[in-house]
């Protein structure tokens, strides 16, 4: 999930920097909601942790 995160970064600097306003933006904000998606499963799978059987 962090790999489409940078992946959506790549493209939103790339678009930014050709002049594509709109696909920068529209893909920035996409690898912020994957970013604060990524995060959040983070910290769930660490405090619920791998239980021994």
């Amino acid at each position: 999930m962090l790999r489409w995160t940078i992946t959506f970064i790549i493209i939103a600097l790339i678009a930014g920097i050709l002049g594509f306003g709109g696909i920068s933006g529209a893909a920035a904000g996409i690898a912020k909601i994957i970013f604060v998606i990524f995060i959040i499963l983070f910290i769930l799978s660490l405090i619920t942790g791998r239980k021994k059987v």
